[in-house]
């Protein structure tokens, strides 16, 4: 087991994403805290932080949500004016 220091943190991050990520949070059972940190942690390293059948449950989430984003919109979201 490794010890770590955690701190609070508000990040804005697109709506539907943050649902996907809540669910998939939920089903895995764990934190969402939890998934975001393996995620980075696998992506610093060039690994895929996800076995083929998590990939299946993304992918539901996504049509459940409307996600339609893809990585190649990652540097190209804009906010809706309010």
């Amino acid at each position: 087991m490794v010890t770590v220091e955690r701190t609070q943190t508000g990040v804005r991050i697109e709506r539907r994403l943050l649902k996907v990520l809540k669910s998939l949070a939920e089903y895995l059972d764990m934190s969402l805290g939890d998934l975001i940190e393996g995620m980075t942690l696998h992506a610093f390293e060039g690994k895929s932080p996800f076995s083929p059948e998590t990939l299946e449950k993304i992918a539901a989430l996504k049509g459940v949500y409307g996600l339609d984003l893809t990585s190649a919109d990652a540097h190209r979201l804009t906010e809706t004016p309010k």
